[in-house]
């Protein structure tokens, strides 16, 4: 073994030894850490990770036992599965997709959107299109939501710990603990500097520097992107597992998980039904002897988990009986309250190469308005159209055309949001999207929030930092114009979408992927996210939510996995 490696049998040996190190509380050992202190290392001084835990779900035996079985290998089934191994507890985690060690390509960032908008059969992430004509993607990999996102790392702002009832010196820790595995502080970006000057130049105060942290101003925060480009995600948590105690399937689809249910008792989770690559059949229990400690948490995500509890027999029994479903408990609110935050933006070509780069920076404004941007991206796999550009006799937009990589997308998202709409399964396929539906703009509070944001996005396009960098003879009307004319859904467009910005904002809408609810806290599950009617059975994910936290939820789900 060379020298080179050698940490990581290390690592392995003293996890084995020391299996409970990672449930220390650090604060109490006397350990800090420093957020502007982030040790950097590549996935070309670090190899991929090769757990042995982790196998194709065809060499599943046809039963099994576990203390723990977690449906949902993704941003927060990865780190709940490690700290609940890490504890000496038998854990089994199912997940849908494959490995995103065997192709890092992949997930480099310059593939980020070519990667996310890949509908292939076998591409790591799912498509749909909502009831409201918007496109959208959901995970299908080991690591879930962060091997296919921009990458923005954030933490919550302390509202959701509150609402949420978690306490916030448990949050910092588990924050830290995730910081310190896949979370770097970014490079200088030309593009990113110039949009966070252009936020502090129209108003967007405090500038806040670099920071974690939920506030209102304008800051750099964290990324899962390293300094070479390689993406780190939520599987490589798994680090932390005992590997001893653990097992991770992959190409693991469950169809519905089971229940035991005794006169006058309330329905008792007790095994899982899951088929491998090859259509084999498995079912994984509960073990009995495990008596108070053992369960079933769902964590497969805002459309996953209620989909799964319907397909389990819990939901709106009416519509359950109908598709066939032996209901176990009625319950209407699975699936009700989704949402999804909606994002808005400018596309802004430039006639000189801009070296790429993913959002680095955001401004909070105290309008509840948030602010990003990426640069030097083909965004015509983002475009409803299909890519198709405009017809025009500008010539600057004619130059964007022959050059779909110069260009930027300043876009902006709300907090909340107030809308609210649905899920319903349209089939009893557990591969198969449900129906969605998110009403973009429902509440009147959403859209009057979405037409400051734009003023203050056209403000920013407009001052002096970013004109440098634009079309001379472009105007704001133009990118106007040409967003409207490529934007990211397949919504009719109406007339005036081009001089009012509230049409603009409904015509235009895309997701910003931050779908929530399904199985909100007080309606599905309770505040130990125990599902209500229910014994041994939780759910730990973005469905609990009752609105998205921070600017981007992957930070407050893997804490909330932790």
């Amino acid at each position: 073994m060379g020298l080179k490696y050698s940490w990581r049998f290390l690592a392995l040996v003293f996890m084995v030894v020391f299996p409970n190190f990672h449930g220390l509380n650090y604060a109490e050992k006397g350990i800090k850490f420093e957020e502007k202190q982030i040790v950097t290392f590549s996935h070309s001084d670090m190899p991929a990770p090769k757990y042995s835990f982790i196998q194709e779900a065809t060499s599943a035996p046809e039963v099994s036992f576990y203390d723990y079985i977690v449906i949902g290998g993704g941003t927060a089934g990865c780190p709940l599965a490690a700290t609940l191994s890490a504890r000496d507890a038998k854990v089994l985690v199912l997940e849908r997709g494959g490995s995103p060690y065997t192709n890092t390509t992949k997930i480099r960032m310059e593939n980020v959107i070519s990667t996310l908008t890949d509908d292939s059969p076998n591409s790591i992430s799912q498509s749909f299109i909502s009831e409201d004509r918007v496109p959208g993607n959901r995970a299908r990999v080991l690591g879930g939501g962060t091997v296919i996102n921009l990458g923005f790392y954030s933490r919550a702002e302390t509202l959701f710990l509150k609402e949420a009832g978690i306490d916030e010196a448990l949050a910092n820790e588990s924050y830290e603990w995730v910081e310190k595995k896949i979370v770097y502080k970014p490079g200088a970006f030309q593009w990113q500097t110039a949009v966070r000057n252009g936020l502090l130049e129209v108003g967007v105060l405090p500038d806040n520097g670099f920071t974690y942290a939920h506030l209102n101003g304008t800051k750099t925060s964290g990324t899962l992107f390293d300094k070479n480009g390689n993406r780190h995600t939520a599987a490589d948590l798994l680090e932390y597992a005992n590997p001893t105690m653990i097992k991770v399937y992959l190409h693991a689809v469950v169809h519905k998980i089971t229940f035991t249910t005794k006169d006058g008792q309330r329905p008792k989770a007790d095994g899982v039904i899951f088929y491998d690559a090859n259509g084999g059949r498995h079912i994984a229990y509960l073990k009995h002897e495990s008596n108070n400690r053992s369960e079933i948490i769902l964590s497969a995500g805002a459309i996953g988990s209620p989909q799964l509890l319907m397909l389990s027999g819990i939901g709106p029994a009416a519509r359950l009986r109908s598709l066939g479903i032996k209901v176990v408990l009625d319950q209407p609110m699975v699936g009700r309250e989704m949402a999804d935050k909606p994002l808005n933006g400018l596309i802004i070509p430039y006639p000189t190469h801009i070296p790429l780069s993913l959002a680095t920076v955001v401004g909070i404004n105290k309008t509840s308005n948030y602010f990003e941007s990426l640069n030097g991206f083909d965004l015509s796999a983002l475009s409803g159209s299909g890519g198709a550009q405009p017809q025009t006799s500008n010539p600057s937009q004619e130059a964007m055309a022959n050059s779909t990589r110069n260009q930027a997308f300043l876009v902006q998202t709300i907090f909340g949001p107030i809308s609210k709409g649905y899920l319903e399964l349209q089939n009893t396929n557990a591969s198969d999207n449900p129906k969605l539906r998110f009403n973009y703009f429902q509440a009147a509070v959403d859209l009057r929030r979405c037409v400051s944001g734009m003023q203050t996005i056209i403000n920013v396009v407009n001052s002096d930092s970013l004109s440098r960098f634009r079309f001379r003879n472009m105007t704001t009307q133009d990118l106007i114009n040409m967003t409207v004319n490529r934007a990211g859904n397949l919504r009719r467009r109406n007339p005036n979408a081009t001089t009012s910005l509230e049409q603009y904002c409904i015509d235009t809408v895309m997701t910003f992927w931050h779908y929530h609810g399904g199985c909100q806290i007080g309606k599905v599950v309770d505040r130990d996210y125990k599902v209500l009617g229910l014994d041994q059975l939780r759910v730990i994910d973005a469905s609990t939510f009752s609105f998205s936290p921070g600017t981007n939820p992957q930070a407050a789900i893997m804490m909330l996995g932790r």
